[in-house]
């Protein structure tokens, strides 16, 4: 039907289209929302060299610093995916990403390991009322021609807030002389304001009861509102799939997000504000990798033919960072990783959800899906940090991370696009 900037309403008067149609308004502050939550969480990463040396910390206690703060993260994914669909999404969103911003600058005021641990841990636990509430609120506003370019849009604010997360902290400490606790208050300054953001952008979605009430009223009603069981998720073989290679992309992800700062400087010698250069190129390369592969999905209707391209690459990729001792083949290797790695996978496996999942319980749906592919980040810096103290090298725990996306890749296999619930009156397209 074409777009028309005035429509007749009810056969009494026009009313005027939005200029801006709100799933594009959606889009940006959720954007935005990633790249405050990604540079919450990488503003930590150039700075762990100094608080190893102020607190007295092992490689170990270093990664169990980030392992705390997705503890914190994945604990609350479910629970607030349940909680968005029973009590409105808006309601557990913003609370949620207002917490974790506020906490951000408690952290950087600690003046002992363990306070800061609690207080970081404060700010994952409000992190993780993000995802579910945020995808569940996206995926049911943005049309279902554009869901996974939309997807993706969000998703690639995960690699602009991972880069200025890194410039910030590696440029203000090492670069302007800062303590190296000035980066938490920063950060925590833009989270506050994108959580005002959406608390003006985002419209209030209905509750489970407010569901219900309407679906009573309705002659032909599609969204009673009944409570999912979670055991639903479990018996959808493309779900299944979807956990496993999100707990894959996210393990090597994580491990990259804590460790590659710190591998650049421990074991190639960069050092400054070379590290977050070295260290961006991974999220810069998502972006044109994310927005293209999602549109590629999109044109052709299918997920497993993406998944199947970028999975293998991005086990070369990890594996080649520390197998080639050529700085040259580094800056190729993360390059390939930004493009095929998990940023760019997770838009697809989020569209894998979207055709898959209950409708009426979306929010749960992608909490769940995010919880399993989390629990990795909880992790991947410990156990990273466990095998270097181990063997003496991080090198382990990356060829750790490889064979984890060769598991997923497997998986992949298992993908049956022939079968999905929400995929309906499509014809095929070719590619």
């Amino acid at each position: 039907m074409a777009q028309h900037s005035m429509r007749e309403q009810d056969g009494v008067g026009l009313k005027r289209e939005p200029l801006i149609p709100y799933w594009v308004k959606l889009v940006t502050v959720f954007f935005l929302g990633w790249v405050a939550l990604y540079a919450t969480r990488t503003v930590l990463n150039p700075v762990m060299g100094d608080m190893q040396s102020e607190f007295g910390l092992t490689q170990a206690q270093l990664g169990l610093i980030v392992s705390v703060n997705f503890i914190g993260n994945v604990a609350l994914q479910v629970p607030s995916g349940i909680m968005g669909d029973k009590i409105g999404r808006k309601r557990v969103l913003v609370p949620g990403f207002l917490i974790g911003g506020v906490f951000a600058a408690v952290a950087g005021g600690m003046p002992t390991f363990f306070l800061f641990m609690a207080a970081w841990f404060i700010v994952g636990a409000g992190q993780g009322t993000y995802y579910g509430p945020q995808y569940g609120i996206s995926s049911a506003a943005i049309p279902a021609k554009r869901i996974t370019l939309g997807s993706a849009i969000i998703n690639s604010g995960m690699a602009f807030g991972t880069s200025i997360g890194y410039y910030l902290s590696s440029y203000s400490v090492s670069e302007f002389g800062l303590n190296w606790r000035v980066p938490f208050f920063i950060i925590a300054g833009l989270s506050i304001v994108v959580a005002i953001m959406m608390y003006l952008v985002v419209k209030r979605d209905p509750s489970r009861k407010e569901r219900q009430a309407a679906a009573a009223a309705s002659e032909n009603p599609e969204d009673t509102g009944e409570k999912l069981k979670l055991s639903v998720l479990f018996k959808n073989k493309n779900l299944l799939v979807s956990y496993i290679i999100i707990f894959a992309s996210i393990y090597g992800f994580f491990m990259l997000l804590t460790w590659l700062p710190y591998y650049l400087e421990a074991d190639r010698g960069i050092v400054g504000g070379k590290v977050a250069f070295v260290s961006s190129i991974v999220p810069w390369a998502a972006i044109p990798g994310s927005l293209l592969l999602s549109m590629w999905s999109d044109k052709i209707g299918k997920r497993k033919p993406v998944l199947q391209l970028m999975l293998p690459i991005a086990f070369l990729s990890v594996a080649s960072i520390v197998f080639f001792e050529s700085m040259t083949m580094v800056y190729i290797a993360l390059i390939l990783y930004g493009i095929f790695g998990k940023i760019s996978t997770n838009p697809i496996l989020v569209a894998v959800v979207a055709d898959n999942a209950p409708k009426q319980a979306y929010s749960t749906a992608f909490s769940v899906y995010n919880f399993l592919g989390m629990s990795a980040s909880i992790l991947a810096p410990y156990i990273t940090g466990f095998l270097a103290d181990k063997t003496g090298s991080l090198a382990s725990g990356f060829y750790l991370a490889a064979i984890l996306l060769v598991v997923g890749f497997i998986a992949s296999f298992f993908l049956d696009e022939s079968n999905r619930p929400n995929v309906v009156d499509e014809e095929p397209v070719k590619a």
